[in-house]
């Protein structure tokens, strides 16, 4: 039996006390349901916030993690880094980070490797831009997305993976695709997946990010393969973001 999850992503739109007042709320507020919750801060606030979550049940996430385990790579984060700092997660592939820091499908499959070679779980960001799903290739680009992961790293890893998938067009825009649009592809991905191994498909976590609101999360979660939600700017607010977890209960 797959658990959901709901997953933070805090972005670049938190100060280092917004962001200790955000985890503590969350902690104080935080419902006793059967589900995963997490929080991915930028990386400056990772120690701090891995501080204030210890002996709770949230989980840390990062919002990325280097294609490298070291060297002369500047500015870049490993994922032994934040593994010192008990990060359970780190996010790969997010549409922002391919549109604006030229992340392609090789790159992507690599951070996902790094992840998984230090016991982190990726949460892999997949998902098509507005014009490719008029285009009516939804499909073709989320296998070519998901594939790629998958030819450099296996179908085995993804024993301990998050799939995320994202139609970019949904992505801070206050669009949101419909409950019914989110579940056909998460088929989709779920049947992919399926081809290569069942027992991972019907156990791997695919969580929607979108515009994700406590006025449609229970509408998203409803359906039988969405497993949960990447929430971005209700995740800022500990009082939405927990309207949303606590949708599973409904």
């Amino acid at each position: 039996m797959r658990r959901d999850l709901v997953v933070g992503n805090w972005k670049m739109k938190i100060n280092q006390q917004s962001a200790q007042k955000l985890v503590d709320e969350i902690i104080a507020g935080m419902p006793d349901i059967d589900a995963d919750l997490a929080v991915c801060p930028p990386y400056l606030y990772i120690p701090e916030v891995s501080q204030r979550l210890a002996n709770t049940s949230i989980g840390l996430g990062a919002q990325n993690v280097a294609t490298h385990l070291e060297g002369a790579y500047t500015g870049e984060i490993s994922a032994l880094m934040l593994k010192d700092f008990n990060c359970k997660y780190a996010i790969v592939g997010h549409s922002e980070r391919r549109a604006n820091y030229a992340d392609t499908d090789v790159t992507v499959a690599q951070r996902f490797k790094q992840a998984i070679d230090a016991d982190i779980i990726p949460i892999l960001a997949i998902g098509e831009l507005l014009e490719q799903r008029e285009q009516g290739i939804t499909f073709d680009i989320v296998a070519k997305q998901l594939n790629a992961v998958i030819d450099f790293a296996g179908i085995e890893s993804f024993q301990h993976a998050v799939i995320a998938y994202e139609p970019v067009w949904a992505i801070g825009t206050g669009l949101t695709a419909s409950a019914e649009q989110a579940q056909e592809v998460h088929l989709f991905i779920r049947q992919l997946l399926a081809d290569k191994n069942q027992q991972i498909a019907e156990n791997i976590q695919i969580i929607y990010g979108g515009s994700v609101k406590p006025q449609n999360a229970e509408a998203l979660f409803a359906m039988p393969d969405i497993d949960g939600a990447l929430v971005g700017g209700d995740s800022l607010n500990a009082d939405s973001f927990l309207k949303i977890y606590s949708s599973f209960q409904k």
